[in-house]
């Protein structure tokens, strides 16, 4: 037998499979997950099916399977792809959790860095990106602009740019005195 026979052949073993699970798979898996996640972990599944066809029990001599003999099987599968997705799903969400506290926590520096932190907000979501990888993460220009996917002048040009708002923001934080008006100036008495 060549191998496209052989090729040919797992095709349609597989494609009967599909055909004689794919739907008893979609509707177990939508009674334990939401529809979205349910078409990804058939994917999924269908995925380790392929790659274990011959694992699978065997079709009948007409080539069909049999749905009593194989879908205990592919619902075995299926349960393993479900509780992979939730184990992922579980992570991303304890990311998700430990990043707004992460955000939330005041720095552990003495400093008070809020205004800071608020004038970074202020800055357009990329801008923020490259101003924190140069100043956190010490890259330089051609390094972020590998990061960001902008060119080296582009990331300069935003960086400097960034920088300035960040100034501008921060000295009119500074600049106010309890009492005094932004640019009211302050007059000797003689």
């Amino acid at each position: 037998m060549t191998e496209e026979e052989t090729s040919r052949q797992l095709r349609a073993r597989f494609e009967a499979l599909v055909h004689t699970t794919a739907e008893p798979l979609r509707r177990f898996l939508l009674r334990r997950i939401d529809a979205d996640s349910a078409e990804d972990v058939l994917g999924d599944t269908l995925l380790v099916l392929w790659r274990r066809i011959d694992e699978v029990p065997a079709p009948t001599s007409a080539g069909t399977y049999d749905p009593d003999d194989v879908l205990p099987w592919c619902y075995g599968v299926a349960r393993g792809c479900l509780a992979n997705t939730r184990r992922a799903l579980s992570r991303r969400a304890r990311l998700a959790e430990r990043l707004a506290w992460t955000e939330q926590r005041a720095p552990a520096a003495s400093t008070d860095h809020s205004d800071l932190y608020r004038a970074l907000k202020t800055l357009r979501a990329l801008d923020r990106e490259v101003v924190l990888l140069w100043a956190w993460e010490e890259l330089a220009p051609r390094q972020i602009a590998r990061v960001t996917g902008l060119s080296p002048n582009a990331v300069s040009i935003r960086l400097h740019r960034a920088k300035k708002k960040l100034a501008t923001q921060l000295e009119r934080k500074s600049a106010r005195v309890d009492g005094h008006e932004t640019g009211e100036e302050r007059r000797s008495i003689r």
